[in-house]
């Protein structure tokens, strides 16, 4: 595995090593020690799923006295991830990474506790799978607004994006919870 860096501290590339042949491929997603020599030594305690169309976007989410780290992968069409840093302690505090993961490129980003996270589906569908360092709590969920033009993410959109009625009632980032101090999970 390379284990890349990303412009925000902490957000890190996570690129497997791919053994394919005629009968298809196989993949390392996750090995504790090789994560651990990273810098990336933590347990992660459940792991998610979801499927969506093209133009779906998901996020800005995060959890506020719960942070979660996530390490996140499209297994199937193709995604543009974006993490937002929201720790108030960092030297990219405000800023947003997004790259695109993709069942072709098989790469994986590790978000850090104390970002914001969200996705658009650039392919017909996608399905995205990603582990959390701590469990999900619907009543300590936030949300910042997908489109704020605060942040002024570059969202590859062909066509109208396509919102939950929860994430269309984000805040602004203006607005958000800052973390004061890095979360360690």
């Amino acid at each position: 595995m390379n284990f890349l860096p990303t412009p925000l501290a902490g957000c890190v590339m996570i690129e497997p090593k791919v053994f394919g042949d005629d009968r298809g491929f196989f993949i390392e997603t996750f090995h504790r020690q090789k994560f651990a020599a990273a810098g990336i030594d933590l347990e992660f305690v459940q792991d998610n799923h979801s499927r969506s169309r093209k133009n779906v976007i998901r996020g800005l989410h995060y959890q506020f006295q719960h942070p979660q780290g996530k390490l996140v992968r499209a297994v199937n069409g193709e995604i543009f991830d974006v993490a937002v840093d929201l720790r108030a302690d960092s030297p990219t505090k405000g800023r947003w990474f997004g790259t695109i993961l993709s069942e072709t490129n098989r790469r994986q980003l590790y978000i850090p506790a104390g970002f914001a996270h969200g996705f658009c589906v650039t392919s017909d569908s996608a399905d995205v799978v990603y582990k959390c360092t701590d469990l999900y709590h619907p009543e300590d969920e936030r949300t910042i607004l997908w489109n704020d033009p605060t942040l002024n993410i570059s969202w590859p959109l062909i066509g109208t994006a396509i919102i939950s009625a929860k994430d269309e009632q984000g805040k602004p980032f203006l607005e958000a919870e800052l973390y004061a101090k890095s979360p360690h999970a």
